[in-house]
């Protein structure tokens, strides 16, 4: 361990490691830094140790390379596998001296403390699933989509035995198509705008039809069905998931007939919501998407707002892995010639990433959260499952004059549980009548109080 890094990476995959990376090639000191034990991030997932897959890489697109880059990054950067950042902070703004500390928790269950200083920061820390409330959603048997694939890339283990897939977007389809393959009775997949999302922009869509074309043969191969305009608006059973409502949608997502599917696992996603908690702590101005969801602010070379500060990967747009690993490049060529290093000029990796961007944009358009979900909803229907706060508590919040998301946390408590508002931030904003905004949270990570204790604080000022 260094006492000052040239770059500190928060976020061990396909941006952060590609970013530290060019980094370290270009001659900078780099550190990394991930929560997980292994590298990869959400997507590429390692087996655990002990388990084989009978086609290594099979569930991975372009793990081989990733492997590549993480064997050539731990040759020329320290890595710090196992360490959950909480805070970020700055000092020394607008001097030569200006610094950004690091604080994270190392370990498990005993865990320690540890404080990482560097010159310059890339946060590259991904996307989580945004869920979407519905009657039945706290059922055991229902999960995202992004955690039955994580269980099937990350420990072969099949979520279920007779799954339904439903939401919206093209990631319903390697995960349905992977259950399948694994051996799971994939009762039909469920999306809920048009199947054909990009008929309209055949150019940007041409160089992922190979792999669409592959996930349609695999569903067609087990006999699973693919329904446009279909949703699943409840889920039921006592104890667990026994079976699921299906509903045909109209164009705003309001049921027009329905029908039951049985089934003992509902994997279901609505997109991703960039994790933007450390970005915010430090001041970096945010946009919205073309969802609507807050992104970082970045200019074309991956700087944001605040100086010393870059942002790469899912922080910036959820575009997916190339995306983020052309970004994390783009964004370490950027930290070494803000250091003075010689960077030869790459015109085409910026023209490249405007390529898979404008993909990017081109698929949230095409697969949107209609308004009509909110009509799935019941009285009784949890909103925030931490708390336990039902609908009615939101409306009755919303009577007594909560004219916002934040009123309406204060007053009802969504939000206010173990997830800080993560699983059901999006929802309530939605409820509220306003646009999802960026996460203002001092503390990233649950943490003890005997950590916060131990910290030396400045003096409070007047």
């Amino acid at each position: 361990m260094k006492p000052i890094y040239d770059l500190a990476v928060i976020g061990a995959g396909p941006a952060g490691v590609a970013g530290a990376l060019t980094a370290s090639l270009a001659g900078l000191d780099v550190v990394l830094i991930d929560a997980a034990a292994r590298p990869g991030g959400q997507y590429y997932r390692h087996l655990p140790e002990g388990f084989h897959a009978d086609r290594p890489g099979a569930l991975h697109h372009g793990l081989d390379r990733f492997v590549r880059q993480w064997d050539t990054l731990g040759e020329r950067a320290d890595v710090l596998l196992g360490h959950r950042v909480w805070a970020v902070e700055r000092a020394g703004e607008g001097t030569a001296e200006e610094t950004v500390t690091v604080r994270c928790l190392e370990g498990e269950r005993d865990e320690r403390s540890r404080t990482v200083t560097a010159r310059r920061l890339l946060i590259a820390t991904g996307a989580h699933d945004r869920p979407l409330p519905f009657p039945g959603w706290d059922l055991p048997g229902v999960l995202t989509a992004g955690g039955a694939q994580a269980l099937l890339k990350g420990n072969l283990v099949v979520a279920g035995r007779k799954v339904v897939v439903a939401g919206t977007g093209p990631f319903l389809l390697p995960v349905a198509a992977g259950l399948a393959e694994a051996g799971a009775d994939v009762r039909g997949v469920y999306e809920a705008n048009g199947r054909f999302g990009l008929a309209r922009n055949p150019l940007l869509a041409a160089g992922k039809s190979g792999e669409a074309l592959g996930y349609a043969a695999s569903l067609a191969r087990h006999l699973v069905p693919y329904r446009g305009r279909h949703a699943v608006i409840a889920a039921h059973g006592e104890t667990e998931l026994t079976h699921v409502t299906v509903a045909r949608l109209d164009s705003d997502w309001r049921p027009i007939s329905t029908r039951t599917v049985e089934c003992d696992t509902l994997a279901y996603g609505y997109g991703f919501i960039p994790q933007l908690d450390l970005p915010t702590q430090l001041g970096c101005a945010t946009h919205a998407d073309v969802d609507g969801s807050p992104v970082v602010t970045v200019d074309a070379h991956l700087r944001t707002s605040v100086p010393g500060v870059y942002a790469a990967g899912e922080s910036t747009g959820v575009g997916g892995a190339v995306l983020a690993e052309v970004e994390g490049r783009i964004a370490g060529r950027a930290a070494a010639a803000d250091l003075g290093r010689r960077v030869p000029p790459l015109p085409g990796l910026s023209r490249r990433r405007d390529r898979l961007s404008a993909f990017a944009r081109a698929l949230q358009t095409a697969y949107p959260v209609r308004p009509g979900w909110q009509e799935w909803l019941r009285e009784d229907t949890l909103v925030c499952r931490c708390e336990e706060v039902p609908l009615s508590a939101v409306r009755e919040a919303q009577d007594l004059g909560a004219a916002d998301a934040r009123s309406i946390k204060l007053l009802a408590r969504p939000g206010m549980g173990w997830c800080q508002g993560r699983m059901c931030g999006y929802a309530v904003a939605c409820l509220a009548g306003e646009k999802p905004t960026a996460p203002r949270r001092p503390i990233a990570q649950p943490i003890r109080l005997g950590d916060l204790a131990e910290l030396t604080l400045p003096p409070l000022e007047g």
